[in-house]
């Protein structure tokens, strides 16, 4: 018998072009929120990547919002620092914001929803909340979510990932408090992605789909989603990869983006997940590459679990078994560049015992096959 739950706070809008009407629709989405008609979201901050500072998205997106944005935060590096989040949010305080717009890829929306979750605690640091010791209990100032990439997920997670150099972690927090508000998934946005980071983040997109599907705490609702979303990466990645220009490929993988960040929201990812960390942290890969390293033989060692389910998952999909659905994962991955063996990432075999002791992230608890040292350690020599 399984029991199981399913909820998704987050208000969704996909709408190709969307981002051009952000001032209407916060006008809209302040009215439903508060009751009455242009009640609230009225003083908001722009948190962005700070490419956009450079190419001039962030003035389009302030235009597009009227004059609702004042200010722009966008100190943000890839994989977002305590830090960082620290001195946006004690901007939010300083400028008594009562809302903020995130626009960007994952370590935009990341260090957003950590920052306005973190505003109402005065003279207090994220890290009091990175390392578990505090629950953030008060709720901060709303925030509106505009992805850029297909892509992270993070814009529908209650999950916040961020890098402390002064600990040398790099792990998620996970609260109720982190859920944007609103979401506006605009597919023209994401056109503008180069190659690399269009293979990288559907990469992420595929691992997000496949880690909730065969997470232990996998339900139906989110079974469901993952197969919808990993059927689009399969069929779209690569004409979005090929031509950026590609409309119906970005709409389509920012279809499968969003979805794949339902699919895990609740399960949680696993072990791709978990061995990501380390390899982002001491090997500076993209994150999505990063998942996408140990994903393609993860589906063989995965197949054996819960009498096969993954096979059944992979034959909806077209494939023959799991072990050929990782064959296909693979064949991604060199077609896109992306890094494959060891070699390629500069992990070195005589590094590999300390490597390994650094995976055991508690996502890792959430794979179906209990990973142990030996497993992890045949897992990357097979890499070599």
């Amino acid at each position: 018998m399984m029991n199981w739950f399913y909820t998704q706070p987050v208000n969704i809008l996909f709408e190709t072009g969307g981002s051009k009407n952000l001032d209407a629709q916060l006008e809209k989405y302040a009215a439903a929120a508060s009751g009455a008609p242009g009640g609230g979201f009225k003083k908001g901050i722009l948190i962005c990547d700070p490419i956009f500072e450079q190419n001039g998205l962030s003035k389009k997106i302030k235009e597009y919002a009227g004059s609702r944005l004042s200010e722009t935060y966008s100190q943000i590096t890839p994989n977002p620092l305590v830090k960082e989040v620290d001195a946006c949010a004690d901007i939010i305080r300083k400028g008594n914001f009562d809302f903020a717009l995130a626009v960007g890829g994952g370590s935009a929306m990341d260090l957003a929803k950590a920052a306005c979750a973190l505003a109402p605690y005065e003279n207090m640091s994220v890290r009091q909340f990175h390392s578990g010791g505090k629950v953030f209990e008060k709720q901060g100032i709303p925030l509106i979510a505009v992805p850029t990439t297909a892509g992270t997920g993070s814009e529908v997670t209650c999950v916040s990932v961020l890098s402390d150099p002064e600990t040398g972690s790099k792990v998620p927090i996970s609260n109720p408090n982190l859920y944007p508000k609103l979401v506006i998934v605009d597919p023209e946005v994401t056109v503008s992605v180069p190659p690399s980071v269009t293979a990288s983040t559907g990469l992420d997109v595929l691992s997000h789909a496949l880690e909730g599907f065969w997470s232990r705490n996998h339900q139906p609702i989110c079974d469901a989603l993952a197969l919808h979303s990993a059927k689009i990466v399969f069929d779209y990645l690569l004409p979005a990869f090929d031509n950026g220009n590609n409309l119906l490929a970005r709409e389509k993988m920012c279809e499968a983006s969003i979805i794949a960040g339902l699919t895990f929201g609740l399960p949680k990812t696993a072990a791709s997940h978990a061995v990501s960390y380390p390899l982002t942290s001491i090997y500076r890969i993209p994150h999505g590459e990063a998942c996408a390293f140990t994903l393609d033989s993860l589906c063989g060692i995965n197949s054996y679990a819960e009498n096969g389910r993954l096979n059944t998952f992979a034959k909806e999909l077209g494939f023959r078994d799991a072990f050929e659905m990782g064959d296909r994962i693979a064949q991604i991955k060199k077609y896109t560049k992306m890094r494959c063996t060891l070699s390629d990432i500069g992990l070195k075999e005589e590094d590999l015992p300390g490597f390994v002791q650094k995976c055991h992230h508690p996502n890792m608890l959430n794979n179906p096959v209990e990973l142990d040292d030996n497993m992890l350690m045949r897992l990357f020599l097979s890499k070599k």
